[in-house]
């Protein structure tokens, strides 16, 4: 594929590490400037040290990437360092395990507001540079668990699948405008957050069609195509990057 981004500026929310690292490192590599957000400081300066280090263009900003005042603080930042905004990559997440009949309404709230509320503050943020240039990328991280279901995830599914919805919408509502939206739901993907989760990953494993554990460069690659200028009739999709998990079209 083309090296494309000359420069672009990409946001990478949660880029701290797992899937959100791996996704900055590859549009570093694809010659984008790009501004690690995380809530984890030192996971962030950690990303970005590792761009620049392999000679290509970073900052590091701590955020809480579901909170209205940090989100615009820290694009004013990026946009101050690095340039109007071109690309967004909301990865930012958690992925809690709880019974149903045992989850609380602030923690049912907690994960509405970082993995739907934080994509929808950070696209209204990044957006307006977007159209202004008449070309821009925003794509959403979701998961495999909106396709398949996931138990004990309830709170999750749900906002995973708003965030789907929203692509949706969103991708129909600025078709015309040069900016596409669209998403990739990560399968059983070997990151921090999955090692910590009560699941049995290698057995797990086995019950894949590929009978392996996905790496978080699977997802970047899947991120870069769609970040790259191939990819600008692309919009509204999904591009499932989960070893056969799940084979529908949604």
């Amino acid at each position: 594929m083309t090296r494309s981004l000359n420069g672009k500026v990409a946001i990478v929310t949660g880029a701290g590490s797992g899937i959100g690292r791996a996704c900055a490192l590859r549009l570093a590599e694809d010659t984008a400037k790009v501004a690690i957000w995380d809530i984890n400081a030192a996971g962030a300066e950690e990303t970005a040290a590792m761009i620049v280090a392999a000679g290509g263009s970073a900052i590091a900003i701590t955020a809480d990437c579901s909170d209205k005042a940090a989100i615009a603080a820290a694009a004013d930042q990026t946009r101050a360092k690095l340039g109007p905004i071109a690309i967004l990559v909301n990865n930012a997440g958690i992925a809690p395990f709880t019974p149903f009949l045992n989850t609380e309404d602030a923690l049912f709230d907690k994960v509405i507001a970082i993995n739907l509320r934080g994509p929808w503050l950070m696209t209204q943020q990044a957006l307006p540079d977007m159209l202004a240039k008449g070309w821009g990328r925003v794509i959403n991280i979701t998961s495999s668990s909106v396709q398949t279901g996931s138990p004990m995830q309830g709170h999750y599914v749900s906002a995973k699948g708003g965030l789907m919805g929203m692509t949706k919408a969103l991708a129909l509502e600025f078709a015309a405008s040069g900016v596409t939206f669209n998403m990739v739901p990560p399968g059983f993907i070997d990151t921090p957050m999955m090692r910590a989760a009560p699941i049995d990953a290698e057995a797990f494993a086995k019950t894949l069609p590929m009978k392996r554990i996905g790496q978080p460069e699977d997802i970047a690659a899947a991120v870069a195509y769609l970040a790259s200028e191939e990819a600008s009739y692309i919009t509204g999709q999904t591009i499932s990057t989960n070893g056969g998990r799940y084979m529908g079209s949604h």
